[in-house]
């Protein structure tokens, strides 16, 4: 049972992985039961009843009926769960606690379905693909919940690390450290520091974990051959970030608009929204496979690309129809983590920003490669005319324009050129077969299922 300053502790941390507040008592029990269904499912949680999302306790009645009727629909799941529940007053209103272990029978069911932990929410797993990918970790631990057994808590935690996330998840000082990683759920029943939380607050994590950093690479071209930089992004997650953004800035065309701002500073205007960097660098450090003991997150820079690589394929419960609509988290502590710092928003909408910010700048969609490696791909904006005048002579406008649609979408058809462009089959024939003559494009892979590449050289 928790203490009474532990409660209010919980309450001022707020809502996350291992946290769930709820202003009343729903006329549907079963809404509360699925809560505890995916907490089980999880690294187990508490459960408040009585405080809104404000933080702020507003009480609830808990009679006998009440009672009853919470714990008819716990029995309801399966295999057998045991919680804590039980009330308290703060600030003369009562709330209901509900504490609920990590389950070690998992999966646990409610009425048929399987509820899991997702960030600071729950979600019910409707599709046989979701369902295969949890019982396929249901026998194993998630790599971020697992303990680092070689960590000196006392040692190896700068003060100023736990600071900083305090600063940024908008957490008091009151509380102690020892209490946050407790509220939080940071240390395991043995007393030791679990994975996640070495590589969130840990002064050296590449320590404990070698390959856990970035690594930033400038290429000369569009290939691998020449290295002009090479860097490893080391340090606490967020600090990786933090650093990888800085070196980024440095290797991208940045602009800056100094006009109507009075006193605030220049607006930066990169050259590929900021924006969408940001996202994919955080759903990288969130989403990668740290299992993977042999490969790092990479950013590789290129005259005409920059790519975003990490250890892990799509998490085989999200089929590819539903990519970047949904998410399934292989780090839910990390990403729990990152959601309290409000690094990360609505689950499942990060991949949904990225295209919506490309489209909005005039810039070519990202592209995705989901198998093996997760890989995202943003092209870079370039001058046409400055490129076709360095390297052809009279290029017609027939043909700039087909190399334009061809940036844009590497898979066009050559129906979608006649339309685009304006001219006939024939004359789109002829005039592909002469721009692959001077090798400015090529076909990649088969007429129905590749795709056109174009052989950038940029002045």
């Amino acid at each position: 049972m928790l203490s009474i300053n532990e409660i209010k502790s919980l309450i001022n941390s707020g809502e996350g992985f291992n946290l769930e507040f709820k202003v009343r008592i729903p006329n549907k029990i079963k809404e509360v039961t699925e809560e505890i269904c995916a907490f089980a499912n999880a690294s187990g949680g508490t459960l408040i009843l009585g405080v809104d999302d404000a933080n702020d306790v507003q009480g609830v009645t808990f009679n006998n009926a009440k009672r009853s009727a919470l714990q008819n629909s716990i029995n309801e799941i399966t295999p057998t769960l045991h919680c804590n529940i039980y009330t308290t007053t703060i600030d003369e209103k009562e709330i209901v606690i509900i504490e609920v272990p990590s389950g070690v029978n998992k999966p646990y069911v409610l009425s048929g379905a399987i509820y899991v932990r997702q960030g600071p929410n729950s979600q019910k797993l409707t599709t046989v693909e979701e369902m295969r990918d949890f019982f396929q970790q249901a026998d194993k631990i998630y790599y971020d919940e697992a303990p680092c057994k070689t960590i000196d808590i006392t040692k190896d935690i700068p003060d100023a690390n736990i600071d900083q996330f305090r600063e940024l998840a908008g957490l008091g000082t009151t509380v102690s450290n020892e209490q946050v990683f407790n509220n939080l759920k940071l240390v395991t029943k043995e007393g030791f520091l679990k994975n996640g939380a070495t590589l969130f607050f840990a002064e050296n994590p590449e320590q404990f974990f070698e390959k856990a950093v970035i690594r930033c690479i400038v290429f000369d071209g569009i290939d691998k051959r020449y290295i002009t930089d090479d860097k490893i992004m080391s340090g606490t997650l967020y600090q990786q970030f933090l650093q990888t953004m800085t070196w980024l800035k440095t290797k991208l065309n940045v602009r800056y608009d100094i006009e109507g701002n009075g006193s605030q500073p220049r607006k930066e205007i990169w050259e590929i929204p900021e924006t969408v960097f940001k996202e994919a660098i955080i759903n990288a450090l969130a989403h990668r496979d740290y299992y993977d003991k042999g490969a790092r997150i990479s950013v590789e820079v290129f005259n005409d690309r920059i790519e975003v690589s990490n250890p892990g394929g799509l998490v085989s419960g999200i089929p590819k129809n539903e990519f970047g609509k949904r998410s399934l988290s292989r780090n839910p502590l990390i990403f729990g983590l990152f959601e309290r710092i409000r690094m990360v928003e609505q689950v499942g909408s990060g991949i949904s920003r990225m295209r919506d910010l490309m489209l909005e700048n005039n810039l070519t969609p990202p592209e995705f490669n989901t198998e093996g490696i997760f890989t995202v791909t943003f092209r870079r904006p370039f001058d046409f005319n400055k490129w076709v005048d360095k390297w052809v002579d009279n290029l017609t406008d027939n043909r700039v324009n087909i190399i334009k649609a061809i940036h844009k979408n590497s898979k066009v058809s050559k129906r979608e050129l006649e339309e685009i462009v304006g001219i006939s089959a024939t004359a789109i024939d002829n005039n592909l077969e002469f721009l692959k003559e001077v090798q400015l494009i090529e076909r990649m892979g088969s007429a129905k299922g590749g795709h056109w590449r174009i052989n950038y050289i940029l002045p």
